[in-house]
């Protein structure tokens, strides 16, 4: 049992030093977002379709039809997500970005009250308060400003990115008959349709370039950062407790920062060092904290 723990957490942690390293991939693309958006969503999940087959796993319709109406909002939450991620890579560091998004589980705190009738408890509230603060010295408004390079839009991409992530976990927990992996693969697929939509009204395909560079690191992101972190992290979850996964998955927010600062030299200053800690901490102390329901009298 302890062997199967620790390949679980090998792959669990694998997985996310992968998602760790999206940023450094995407920041040396100089395509439209929404086609690298498309390009991720279609690779990865072909990647997870060939897995299934080689599997013998089949996809349960009768469940897909069951869930049909949050898989798809889910879905296109996810491709336009992505592409508001690779947009503010764009504008702000890869360090600072990647933590706008993870605001994501201090929006979900916010959001338990209304959806899932949790109470607001005094730690919670704390962490929502420590993350804001986080934000005004991760955003550069203490040192100065709304001004600059385009930094504040960045910082607005990101936590935009971070509302739509929080809408994609808000969908999946209305998914009750879909499995994890069903799941995945589907939204994968949808959203590259979507995508596919999208970007042909909005991107100009007879002016658009493509060198060896820029397909391999499609693939890449396609085929690694997607169907092969995605297959390692669902491989995982079974055996590792929550706490575990709680905690590891900060892994991802923790290295995007040191490689940023190290391949691409982007630190983050004092300031934003303040920053991380906050954010990072109040997220992660809000999801080991336990929910309280509301008492039914």
């Amino acid at each position: 049992m302890q062997t199967k723990n620790s390949g679980a957490r090998g792959m669990f942690f694998g997985a996310m030093a992968i998602f760790g390293t999206i940023g450094i991939f995407t920041h040396f693309l100089t395509i439209p977002s929404s086609l690298i958006a498309l390009v991720r969503g279609a690779v990865g999940a072909l990647f997870l379709c060939i897995l299934h087959l080689l599997r013998k796993q089949k996809i349960d319709w009768s469940a897909v039809r069951r869930d049909g109406l949050p898989l798809c909002l889910s879905s296109a939450f996810l491709g336009f997500n992505w592409i508001l991620l690779f947009e503010a890579y764009r504008y702000t560091t890869v360090a600072t970005a990647t933590l706008c998004y993870y605001m994501a589980p201090i929006f979900m705190v916010l959001l338990a009250p209304l959806i899932w009738k949790e109470r607001l408890t005094p730690v919670k509230g704390f962490c929502v308060l420590a993350a804001l603060a986080g934000m005004v010295f991760v955003s550069g408004v203490a040192e100065s400003g709304f001004g600059g390079d385009g930094q504040f839009k960045g910082v607005i991409l990101g936590l935009a990115a971070a509302v739509l992530y929080t809408s994609v976990v808000v969908c999946n927990k209305t998914m009750k008959a879909l499995s994890a992996g069903d799941r995945t693969v589907l939204q994968l697929g949808i959203s590259a349709v979507i995508m596919l939509v999208y970007t042909f009204f909005t991107v100009d395909y007879s002016a658009l370039t493509l060198d060896l560079r820029s397909v391999l690191l499609l693939l890449v992101l396609g085929i690694v950062h997607t169907g092969v972190a995605y297959s390692l992290y669902f491989a995982a979850m079974p055996h590792l407790q929550a706490h575990t996964l709680a905690i590891g998955s900060y892994l991802d927010p923790i290295l995007a920062v040191l490689l940023s600062a190290l391949f691409l030299r982007e630190p983050l200053g004092i300031h934003g060092i303040i920053g991380a800690v906050l954010i990072l901490g109040a997220a992660l102390v809000s999801e080991l904290a336990p929910a309280h329901k509301k008492s039914k009298r």
